[in-house]
């Protein structure tokens, strides 16, 4: 049975960019008289969005599995198929607000479509929030911002535009907040790997690729401290290859980030763990090798893996 409402979601493995733009975008729609909008998730929100939405009293929003055929839906903060909820081949997509690349892409009508390279989704929101003369509250600037801090690392990351520069520092105001003392400490409570399982943390964020029917994943891990996670890799290596097994992939990378020195650990397993190499010029030892400065996996993660592949 369809639901009535036009469902709103990100990507499985949600991050905060997923899901609070999704809460955003169905405000949006709500005061555009789309009364019928509805934010969901396709996964378990991480310790940083659940520190976010707790903070402002903002309920979860609901869980979903799949969806049925010809089931009205908005993608948030992505496009390809294999990263979102099961049935999308059959829905029926009206919109798509993205920051990513455009792949594996299809629809059967005309539908609205918003790509920007900005460093989250939240940022081309805040622009539509502008273009049609819409107030931004406080709650709403604080989601936003949460988004934008979340997705740069408070705008070390590479993927960060002098825009969302601009927008985060308008947002602070409207929220009146230190927008570098709540960035770190948002950050910082996402950071907090201890009571996850192996089997957790290799699906906590992790997204699925493919190119030319070769079937992997990217996975990250945000920290403070990339060594504490290093000594559970043994066990970490034993779900990565289960997942390798389960699904059939060529390749599972896991990338460690110190979100405070900005630089990455990898851990990649598979029979295409050459396609690492070749994107970094570097030797794998041990299942993995340093890279200095690489932090964004939109940018300096799937772009030269993929190239490889």
């Amino acid at each position: 049975m369809l639901n009535e409402n036009i469902l709103i979601f990100g990507h499985k493995s949600p991050d905060t960019d997923s899901i609070c733009s999704s809460i955003i975008k169905e405000r949006l729609n709500k005061r555009m008289g789309n009364t019928k909008s509805k934010a969901v998730r396709l996964g378990e929100p991480n310790k940083e969005t659940k520190y976010i939405l707790e903070n402002l009293g903002i309920e979860i929003p609901e869980l979903i599995e799949k969806v049925e055929e010809g089931q009205k839906v908005i993608l948030i903060d992505h496009n390809e198929f294999n990263q979102s909820v099961k049935g999308i081949e059959n829905a029926e997509i009206i919109e798509v607000v993205d920051h990513h690349r455009i792949d594996d892409f299809r629809t059967t009508k005309p539908i609205y479509y918003t790509a920007k390279p900005y460093g989250c989704t939240a940022t081309i929101l805040y622009e539509e929030f502008k273009k049609f003369g819409f107030e931004i509250n406080k709650e709403e600037a604080i989601l936003m911002a949460s988004c934008i801090i979340s997705d740069t690392l408070l705008l070390k990351s590479p993927i960060a535009t002098e825009y969302d520069e601009k927008v985060l520092k308008e947002l602070g105001k409207i929220a009146n907040i230190n927008i570098e003392e709540y960035g770190l400490k948002m950050l910082k409570a996402g950071t907090s790997l201890d009571d996850y399982t192996e089997e957790e943390l290799v699906k906590l964020d992790a997204k699925a690729f493919e190119k030319e029917g070769t079937k992997y994943v990217i996975a990250q891990l945000n920290t403070i401290n990339i060594d504490d996670i290093l000594k559970r890799q043994e066990k970490l290596e034993k779900e990565i290859n289960k997942e390798i097994e389960s699904k059939g992939l060529s390749l599972f990378v896991l990338a460690i980030t110190d979100i405070l020195n900005c630089n990455s650990e990898v851990i990649a397993l598979g029979s295409r763990t050459d396609a690492v190499e070749k994107a970094y010029n570097k030797k794998l030892e041990n299942n993995r090798t340093f890279l200095e400065g690489v932090v964004a996996r939109k940018k300096q993660l799937v772009p030269p893996i993929d190239q490889n592949i």
